[in-house]
């Protein structure tokens, strides 16, 4: 089972490797980031389940960090801090972070507050889990087992590559997928070219659900620069 991938963002070398150590011996996949511009690049690059985050980075403070993210993503964020003011914590939380741990920490608490982060994001889902193959979003309804979609009753008739691309979205309603995120599960690559092709799959998809009455609601959002998301 392919477990959550998790961006860790800590400029302190140590620091860094018992995390990941920690993370490898429980079976999570992982990304690294020394500081803040390479934090806010790899959460567009890669789309983690779960960003780790140190405060105290060598280019940025980690609340702006925060406020980047939280500008396109509402992906979990778990303050690693050695700031233990309440006014830090409460700050770090206003700016949209979703936990707060304290340094020095124990490795199972860490793990701990991982579990509760991947609990969130499975009650988020469950919309969309596995036991149902009907979608459903505002007018739009999508049948996963016939391969259908419909919008207002009306069936779309949809090419392969823009269903796929549809039911990608659905699947995480709600989360920005980056372009390349997107190419990589479609296309299996994510080349220049691939990119170009989305933009232009994206455009004719959402022709066709606008034409069957989805124009009075935005469904596919573009997020300049990183990606799209579906809006629940």
């Amino acid at each position: 089972m392919n477990k959550s991938l998790i961006l860790v963002v800590e400029d302190d070398a140590s620091v860094r490797n018992l995390i990941t150590t920690t993370l490898k011996a429980n079976g999570y996949r992982y990304q690294t980031a020394a500081n803040g511009e390479m934090a806010v690049s790899d959460a567009a690059s890669y789309n983690p389940d779960i960003v780790l985050l140190d405060l105290g980075l060598p280019d940025m403070d980690g609340m702006e960090v925060i406020r980047k993210i939280r500008s396109w993503s509402n992906m979990p964020i778990i303050v690693i801090s050695a700031r233990s003011e309440d006014q830090d914590k409460i700050g770090a939380l206003d700016e949209g972070a979703d936990d707060y741990l304290t340094k020095p920490f124990s490795v199972e608490e860490l793990l701990a507050r991982i579990r509760v982060a991947q609990r969130r994001l499975m009650l988020a889902g469950q919309h969309v889990s596995e036991n149902s193959s009907v979608f459903e979003n505002g007018e739009l309804r999508i049948d996963y087992a016939a391969g259908i979609a419909w919008m207002q009753g009306e069936e779309l008739h949809l090419t392969p590559i823009e269903y796929k691309l549809l039911c990608l979205l659905s699947k995480n309603v709600g989360k920005v997928l980056t372009h390349n995120y997107i190419t990589e599960c479609i296309w299996g690559s994510s080349w220049e070219n691939d990119v170009a092709s989305l933009r232009v799959y994206m455009a004719t998809l959402r022709k066709k659900l606008e034409a069957k009455g989805g124009k009075n609601h935005s469904y596919i959002q573009t997020q300049i620069g990183v990606g799209y998301r579906m809006v629940k």
